[in-house]
Order: structure tokens, then sequence, then C-alpha cells
């Protein structure tokens, strides 16, 4: 009897405590996570700080709590903490957030801890991506799955959805704003929204992943009484550059790991098709009029193809 006393003490407390995010930098260069706590939510201890290559950090969450993760790279901020960043960057001019969220292609870690006694996360690429990101779990009940995208999708992606930087890569919905890739207007049901090209791209590299709005059913993740790490390359060495600078030229190279499922490119090899499938990146122009319509339309009865 006293022992079960002891575990329902425990088991209330953890609910009471809520969760403990614990932040990994494993880059090889410095990243700036940035912190956005959903309306209503409480302000957790920092909403933006530094983390320098091997460092590590932890912030207590409420039960209740409810936001979004993500990393900024190429930052610069002077010792007031005044500056900006090249991705992922807020637009507050601080190193904290203070209540802004990322500027689109970010790679996002988003929470909702003890909904119905269940915590809810997801990792997500549908406002683009930036940086491989990996969420794991300890303690905790029930299927509390790892997930996240290990994989480096700058290296895969398609001219057309390259960020000006070339250190990001954006969703369709980002590049282009049609309600066929935003799943907006008479496209905004899970019916009507179905996967692109692009988002299906995303999706190969990293399966765990949100890579458009509708991608639930393989994309959310429960777990009840748990803490969480966010690691930012979580495959080491996932990303090398020079002197540690995500943006700088020189010298430092970018390592990435195979397609978890190459395409049949043989006979596709000189394709204009191919090498949007395959994520070429070697491709300097965009598409034509008619192949962006070739693609939408094939967009749109790619859902039907495997019936």
């Amino acid at each position: 009897m006293a022992l079960f006393i002891i575990f329902v003490l425990l088991f209330l407390s953890k609910e009471a405590t809520g969760a403990t995010f614990t932040f990994i930098n494993r880059c090889d260069f410095t990243v700036w996570p940035g912190i956005l706590a959903s309306s209503g939510s409480a302000i957790l201890d920092s909403t933006g700080f530094e983390l320098t290559k091997g460092s590590s950090r932890s912030f207590q969450a409420p039960t209740g709590w409810s936001g979004r993760f993500w990393g900024r790279t190429g930052c610069n901020f002077d010792e007031a903490g005044h500056g900006s960043c090249a991705t992922g960057d807020c637009g507050s001019g601080e190193m904290e957030c203070n209540g802004a969220g990322a500027t689109p292609p970010a790679t996002l870690a988003e929470f909702t801890l003890g909904s119905g006694t269940q915590d809810f996360y997801d990792v997500s690429l549908v406002d683009g991506y930036n940086l491989p990101m990996f969420v794991e779990v300890s303690g905790g009940s029930g299927e509390c799955a790892r997930t996240g995208c290990a994989a480096d999708l700058n290296r895969r992606c398609p001219a057309e959805l390259r960020a000006d930087s070339g250190y990001a890569c954006k969703s369709a919905c980002e590049a282009f704003g049609s309600p066929e890739y935003c799943c907006r207007g008479e496209y905004n049901t899970p019916a009507a929204c179905k996967p692109s090209m692009y988002s299906q791209m995303f999706k190969s590299a990293c399966p765990k992943s949100y890579s458009y709005a509708y991608d639930d059913a393989t994309s959310t993740f429960t777990c009840t009484g748990a803490d969480y790490t966010i690691t930012f390359c979580p495959n080491v060495p996932s990303l090398k550059s020079s002197n540690g600078d995500p943006n700088a030229k020189g010298t430092g190279t970018i390592e990435t790991e195979p397609n978890p499922e190459p395409m049949q490119t043989a006979a596709l090899a000189s394709s204009w098709l191919a090498n949007l499938a395959t994520g070429d990146s070697t491709r300097t122009h965009l598409p034509s009029p008619l192949q962006s319509a070739f693609v939408m339309a094939v967009s749109l009865l790619f859902p039907f193809l495997w019936l």
C-alpha cells in the first residue's frame, strides 16, 4: 500500500511540474534556438538563446504548455543582444524572440503538454527546412516515439524552393503561394488538399515529419509524463562548415546521408521531372509555365495512382 501511495504521489508530482525540454547542439557551428509559446501559455525562461557547438541547455515547462521550437543559423548579435539571423530569424531584432515566430523556411518542433493527460508533439517541415532536428523522449508512458528529420534537405532542395541564402529550403506553399500547396480556400480540407510532389520529396527523406498541412496520420506522436530532448544535427557530423559558420564559404563541406528511397533515374537521366523528383539542387533555372502546370497536374493525380 505504501509503495502504491508513493507511486501515485510521484505521478501527480510529474503531472504538476510538466516537462523538461533539453536542447543539444551537435552541429559543427553555433545554433540560436527560438521559442514561441502559444497564446495563453506560460513564457519559458528564455525565448531565444545561443547554443554553441556541443553544448546543451534545459528548460522547465508546466503542464498545459504549448508552443514551438526551432534553430536559427548564421546569426550576428552584438554585446547587447541586438542583431539578426540568416535562417529562422524571428524578426525581433534581438537574440530573444519576445513572442515572435520563425521566419520561414525553418524546421519546427511543436508541443502541447498534458492535453487530456497526453502530450502531443511533432517535427514539421510545413514551413520549410533549415536544420536537421530530432525529438527524443525520456521516461513517460505510451507510444513515446522519437521523431524528426535527420536528412540534409538543403542539399536536395530544388532550385525553385531554395532560399536566397542557399542554406534553407522553402515549402511549396512559401515558394508559390497557391491554394493547392497551402491548403487554403477550397483546398482547406484533408479530402481536397493532397500531398504535392514537393511534399512527397520531403516525406521520402523524413518519413516521420509533417510534410504538408494534413500530414497528421504519420507525423503526430503522443506520450504521457515524459521529458524531451531536442537535438540539432542529430547525426554527427551531419553538417560541417567553414569556421563553424553554416553560411560561410570556403573549404567547409556538408556531409549528407543517402536518399532513403532511391529513385529510378536511369531512364529519366536527362528529364526535368527526374531532376525535380530526386531533389537535384544543381539546376539553376526555374521551371517553365508548362512544366509548372505539369507538376500541378501530377500532384493532384498522385493520390489516385495508388488506387
